[in-house]
């Protein structure tokens, strides 16, 4: 069999995929390496092909180019049986006439594995997992949180030295969904094992990932850890789809500056843009200041409230930016959203129609040149 050698810290190494379905392309030359002992999301919208290159990886479905290198072994052509990987599933697959015990040790009979040495294994998952008291239950008496952690165990069985997270906790309530997170991402640092999530939930992904693969049409628009992807996106639907954003228009004025609505603004161009160029201006909510506006030199504006909208911890005000010229003239409106929190909700006590002034840090700007 084909040994091929990848970097040096990498697991697993997709080299040039590509998938393509009658004349629809799904995966357009995918170039990727999995670190060893990492916890790598897919993370991308419906038809993204996330799930598509996981299959790819798992067996389940074949490329129609490119290479995979798992530990140095090349299995792009395997079968399943062959790989060495666990996979769970959105919807956990679970055997419904055997006892979670049964379910755990499926893989272990298909190896014939001792029956002793089955039965500690099995009490160790269980363990593990925090079911030490279930096997003898059916997977029908479980909660869904129960039977997701009976499909971890069964993957991790047969200690595979990849594991695959289809979706996982989709099918969960919110509340389980946050607890569950924690938990498998204790358990996958505990055993330092190289795992791949599925998911299209963006705090799933910011809270469980080392290093988040963000997908659209097919494609890798950009590779990072939670903090870069979420603080630096490199593309404009990278920065769009992972969190609240606001991306507005506005016209490069000189070297370091641009307009925004009526206000010229401090920040860093893109090399190469030119003075009257058309951009994209990139900030977060939460980057918005009410408080020391001074600091912040000329990257001040006055905006109207539209709305605002409590969640809890904070709340998020919708705000009417005039357009540059059309101020005062009933013009179009730029739509901005700023997070405040409750002590400067209290504060300020803004309502709908006043008038606010905040503040833009240059540093806390991205700009984003046309296509």
């Amino acid at each position: 069999m084909q040994t091929t050698t990848a970097r040096h810290d990498s697991y697993l190494s997709l080299q040039g995929i590509q998938k393509r379905f009658g004349g629809f392309t799904a995966l357009q030359h995918i170039d990727l390496e999995v670190r060893q002992g990492e916890l790598l999301c897919f993370l991308g919208p419906s038809g993204c092909g996330k799930t598509t290159l996981l299959r790819i990886i798992a067996g389940l479905e074949s490329q129609s180019a490119g290479t995979i290198v798992q530990a140095g072994r090349d299995i792009s052509t395997l079968p399943p049986m062959e790989r060495d990987y666990g996979i769970v599933f959105q919807s956990y697959a679970l055997f419904p006439n055997l006892t979670v015990a049964d379910n755990v040790a499926y893989g272990l009979v298909n190896r014939r594995m001792p029956r002793a040495q089955r039965q500690e294994r099995v009490a160790e998952l269980l363990t593990m997992v925090g079911l030490p008291e279930r096997g003898g239950q059916y997977p029908a008496q479980l909660s869904g949180g129960q039977q997701q952690r009976v499909a971890i165990a069964r993957a991790l069985a047969t200690s595979p030295g990849l594991l695959l997270l289809d979706e996982p906790l989709s099918a969960l309530d919110a509340r389980v969904r946050g607890r569950l997170r924690g938990e498998i991402r204790a358990l996958q640092q505990r055993l330092n094992i190289t795992t791949i999530l599925v998911t299209h939930d963006q705090e799933e992904a910011l809270s469980m990932a080392d290093r988040i693969v963000v997908m659209n049409q097919g494609a890798i628009e950009q590779i990072g850890t939670p903090a870069q992807i979420y603080q630096r996106p490199a593309t404009p639907f990278a920065a769009d789809f992972v969190g609240r954003t606001n991306m507005l228009a506005a016209r490069v004025s000189g070297d370091g500056e641009l307009h925004l609505g009526g206000t010229r603004m401090r920040c860093a161009t893109p090399p190469g843009c030119c003075a009257e160029e058309s951009v994209q201006v990139f900030f977060r909510p939460e980057d918005v200041c009410v408080r020391g506006i001074e600091q912040h030199g000329g990257n001040v504006l006055d905006a109207t409230v539209d709305k605002i909208e409590f969640l809890g911890a904070f709340s998020r005000l919708t705000l009417k930016l005039p357009a540059a010229g059309e101020a005062g003239q009933g013009g179009r409106c730029e739509t901005l959203y700023a997070d405040l929190s409750l002590n400067d909700l209290h504060d300020l006590r803004p309502s709908a129609g006043d008038l606010l002034r905040l503040a833009i840090p240059a540093d806390r700007i991205r700009i984003f040149r046309q296509p």
